[in-house]
């Protein structure tokens, strides 16, 4: 009652491409992987910055440790 069987599904489907056609809803697929495909890149490149600076924060405070350690 609550949920739509797969014929539902397929009848939508259908009516979706006779109004919008399968060249426009290409084009928006590919619009749309391009932007999933930015924003994994964009979040690899953040997480490397972040790996970064905590990998250079860390030796930083260690030096500063062992120098007061050493005082």
């Amino acid at each position: 009652m609550g949920s739509f069987s797969i014929w539902h599904w397929l009848i939508v489907l259908a009516v979706v491409v006779l109004i919008f056609g399968t060249k426009k809803l290409r084009n928006v697929g590919t619009d749309v992987g391009g932007a999933v495909k930015s924003f994994k890149e964009a979040m690899k490149e953040d997480q490397s910055k972040t790996k970064l600076d905590d990998t250079t924060t860390g030796q930083t405070v260690e030096n500063e440790a062992v120098n007061k350690s050493k005082q």
